[in-house]
């Protein structure tokens, strides 16, 4: 006798929501991430409560340092290069010996002139004296020149000795533009004591003018010289005690003040709107590229409430930690210990490595940013990232999680060196510095991974191999339950996990979790086993004692005495969809034929859906192949083949029945898989279900002390 109402209420798409609905939330989330993420860049340039000042203005504020701080000061630094610059004189060339030879034959030409317009008989007093006055370069003055006229012919020769003699020595010093008038004030001091008064100075007169610079300035040497000092110059740096005055009432601002203002992160800049723009431009690039990413990589990613919300939520928590931790005052090290390889290992262990890398890789463009593309932050920040998602996998043991850290540890340090030894100077004590602190991120990143993953995967419904692998054990209470109320569904349920593991290994899909979602897939069974065929022992069959309807009330039963048990026993949703999706919305067919017949004597109309599963159809690969495998097996066993060609027919026909019903129309499979499930399903079945050696019938036989023995 029936205990249970027969007929159920439709099932509903469980996970599958309204595309309108979904398009929605999706919408909202992506909005909702890039007013977080535009919010958490746009920090420092949109107004906020600290101090607008800028050079020049007067400060009607006290403000007053809220910590101890040590910063680097560009403006003393600066101001102490440009002093050390200043320092360096000014380079000159060598003496010039050329320009001493083109004076000296200067000296000749003039003194040779000067000369001939002496002895000139024809030319007058005045033409004398005009010739001489004329001469370029020289000051001749009429006493000058009437000096040089009257002097007699030896004093003009010893005169113009002199003035080669004292030209020559005057030249054979370094002599710069800025020396020339000195020079020339020196020439007495080189001129002869026999000399008088009227000869020195047409000497001083024609050797000054002819006195010239003979080494110049060198500016491209000076300016080596000056940058080298400023190179030299050590940064200089500005220690501020926790309640110093930075700023007093009345105070004019200076860059030095401003410069304290910043480093403590005290003054405000002013709005810059197209950096604004670009900023949250960049925010929205960066969304959604993560969301099509996660479409792209796991469909149906977006359907759920619960998974995508939380996920959005850990990625705004990463850009934040980004923020606090890429920018802070407190030194390098915070920076290094920025722990985004957490979530890639957390988003690996839940949806795979492809997923976790591509998060780890968008997140590292947000690092980028923030940092200002500082390209050994991006590079250590993406590095430690993809390897722990690659190293970690969907982290099946929990060891793995141990050499996900290591990686992780071991890709930092490596990364802190390369780019250690590639700066122009190396500072071993900061590099040893950072090396540990690499390290230790690894293994902190791994942790928190870790707990992450023990704690979330509940809250978000998401199965984990380490779930599967509780659930796969014998030990389970619900699978010894179907072991023991239903000896002959357990034994289906291995078969059929056998053959849909062995498929999911030859199209690429979750092999774990196809074996373990078969193992519960007919759990509803054991609430009246003796209604499957499978589990009855004799020939009695109960449903010949039952109206066709009821008995595919009875088998559709099974699926909603499933679900309520997979609830019972907080089976994860992931498990829970092969119950209802394994038949999809399939017919009963041997009791819907028997209706059909019935109805056919009596004039009666038979209804499909009093006969029909309900539903859904399949929604993943690891479903469909549940549904094949258990209508493959079923199938197969029920024909008893004789040969493996009978298999093979029997596996074609049935997949290409259920494609023609189109159960398998809202997973997806391709051709190619079809073709690779149904050799995986013929390999499995062929193993099990071959012919069997007929044995002749046992004899009775005696043995040697006169016993009997069947052979």
């Amino acid at each position: 006798m029936l205990t249970r109402s027969p007929r159920r209420r439709p099932l509903s798409a469980g996970p599958l929501r309204s595309a309108r609905w979904i398009t929605i939330r999706t919408v909202i989330l992506g909005v909702l991430l890039t007013t977080i993420t535009s919010a958490v860049l746009l920090a420092d340039l949109l107004p906020s409560n600290r101090v607008l000042l800028n050079q020049g203005d007067v400060s009607s504020d006290l403000i007053l340092a809220p910590a101890d701080l040590t910063y680097e000061s560009k403006t003393r630094t600066i101001t102490a290069q440009e002093a050390a610059a200043a320092s360096v004189q000014e380079v000159f060339d060598p003496p010039d010996a050329s320009v001493a030879r083109q004076q000296e034959v200067r000296a000749r030409q003039i003194t040779d002139f000067i000369g001939s317009v002496r002895q000139d008989p024809h030319a007058s007093a005045q033409d004398k004296q005009g010739w001489i006055a004329s001469i370029p370069d020289l000051a001749m003055t009429p006493e000058i020149v009437n000096g040089i006229l009257s002097l007699s012919e030896d004093d003009w020769q010893q005169v113009k000795e002199e003035i080669l003699r004292v030209l020559t020595g005057a030249m054979q010093g370094e002599i710069r533009e800025t020396q020339v008038i000195d020079v020339r004030r020196r020439l007495p001091t080189l001129m002869i004591y026999t000399l008088t008064d009227e000869e020195a100075a047409i000497v001083q007169v024609i050797a000054g003018g002819l006195v010239k610079p003979n080494t110049f300035f060198n500016a491209a040497r000076t300016d080596e010289a000056r940058q080298k000092a400023r190179e030299a110059t050590a940064p200089l740096t500005v220690t501020i005690r926790q309640g110093e005055a930075i700023v007093r009432v009345g105070d004019r601002i200076t860059l030095a003040k401003i410069e304290a203002l910043d480093a403590f992160g005290l003054r405000q800049q002013e709005t810059h709107w197209p950096t604004i723009a670009g900023t949250i431009a960049f925010a929205a690039v960066v969304t959604i590229l993560t969301m099509l990413v996660f479409a792209g990589i796991q469909p149906g990613f977006w359907a759920p409430r619960r998974v995508p919300t939380l996920t959005v939520v850990l990625i705004a928590l990463f850009v934040i930690l980004a923020k606090l931790m890429l920018t802070s005052s407190i030194g390098p090290v915070l920076a290094y210990l920025y722990p985004l390889p957490a979530l890639s290992m957390l988003l690996a262990t839940f949806f795979g490595p492809a997923l976790g890398v591509a998060m780890g890789i968008m997140l590292g463009l947000v690092a980028a940013f923030v940092t200002g593309g500082s390209l050994e932050m991006t590079v250590y920040v993406m590095a430690g990232t993809v390897i722990g998602a690659l190293a970690l996998g969907r982290a099946e043991r929990l060891k793995a999680f141990l050499w996900a850290g290591l990686a992780v540890a071991l890709t930092n340090g490596a990364v802190i060196v390369i780019f250690g030894l590639l700066a122009q100077e190396q500072d071993w004590i900061e590099l040893a510095l950072q090396v540990p602190v690499g390290l230790i991120m690894g293994g902190l990143a791994a942790s928190l991974a870790l707990v992450a993953f023990l704690a979330l995967g509940a809250l978000l419904d998401i199965v984990t191999p380490f779930q599967l692998l509780e659930l796969s054990r014998p030990t389970h209470p619900l699978f010894r339950q179907l072991l023991l109320k239903a000896p002959g569904t357990y034994h289906h349920a291995i078969l059929v996990s056998n053959m849909a593991e062995e498929a999911a290994e030859r199209i690429g899909a979750d092999a774990l979790l196809a074996r373990v979602g078969a193992y519960y897939h007919d759990v509803g069974k054991t609430v009246q086993p003796f209604y499957f065929a499978e589990n009855r022992v004799g020939d009695v069959n109960p449903h010949d004692r039952l109206d066709p309807r009821i008995s595919a009330q009875v088998i559709i039963s099974h699926i909603y005495d499933g679900l309520e048990l997979a609830e019972k026993y907080r089976l994860p949703s992931a498990i829970r969809n092969f119950i209802p999706e394994h038949h999809g919305t399939g017919l009963t067919l041997a009791f819907y034929r028997l209706a059909v017949a019935a109805a056919a004597n009596d004039g009666q109309e038979v209804q499909e859906d009093d006969f029909r599963y309900p539903g859904p159809k399949p929604q993943s690969r690891e479903t469909a192949l549940v549904m094949l495998a258990d209508s493959c097996e079923a199938r197969v066993r029920s024909a008893q083949p004789g040969s493996p060609e009978e298999i093979e027919h029997i596996v074609r026909e049935t997949i290409d029945n259920k494609i023609a019903e189109g159960q398998l129309d809202e997973c997806d499979l391709t051709l190619r898989d079809l073709e690779a499930i149904r050799a995986a399903f013929f390999d499995t079945l062929r193993g099990i279900f071959h012919p069997r050696v007929k044995y002749p019938e046992p004899v009775k036989v005696r043995g040697r002390y006169g016993q009997e023995i069947i052979r």
